[in-house]
């Protein structure tokens, strides 16, 4: 072997070796940029890709809550669980199970999905149906949504119709109870 051909061999490992620091190098810094990202990834977003699917819902003041997530938006979502429908206070939530591997970014979300939660609980005051809310510290109150203010609900509760205010912060959720 000439010196010409020792020389291209050493140029060749050479290469090699710097091709190999460069992709270790780009793994880690692609590593890095996952991780940074991923610290943008919102509870809301990941149950956004959870749209459709059975969760099982850790809530501040209920408990273990079973169902399938029917629809997100930022502070709140709604899953059905047998007869009853839940509006929970993503506040409340303290653990997911089930939910899906993917998320969602907010920028993709519809606007509806912007909606507060005052609006869920309007809807619910609208249709007239009995409710129970579930409070963080885990008292209930039963009764009809009368009205929805911007951080609080007022219901409606017992034969005498005594009006209880809620506030939003409180509340871990309201269950239909049709």
């Amino acid at each position: 072997m000439g010196w010409e051909d020792e020389l291209f061999a050493l140029f060749d490992d050479l290469e090699g070796e710097a091709g190999a620091l460069y992709a270790a190098e780009r793994e880690a810094e692609i590593a890095d940029r996952s991780r940074a990202e991923y610290q943008q990834v919102t509870l809301a977003s990941r149950l956004m890709a959870s749209t459709g699917t059975e969760v099982t819902l850790t809530v501040d003041g209920i408990g273990q809550l079973s169902g399938t997530v029917e629809r997100v938006a930022a502070a709140w979502l709604l899953m059905s669980s047998g007869e009853h429908d839940w509006v929970v206070n993503l506040a409340g939530v303290l653990a997911v199970q089930g939910a899906s591997v993917r998320s969602i970014p907010e920028v993709a979300w519809s606007p509806l999905t912007r909606l507060g939660l005052g609006s869920a609980l309007r809807r619910i005051s609208e249709s007239g149906e009995r409710c129970l809310l579930h409070l963080r510290d885990g008292s209930r109150h039963e009764g009809t949504l009368r009205r929805i203010g911007a951080d609080f609900c007022e219901l409606a509760e017992g034969e005498e119709r005594r009006v209880v205010l809620v506030a939003f912060s409180a509340l871990a959720a309201a269950q239909s109870r049709a």
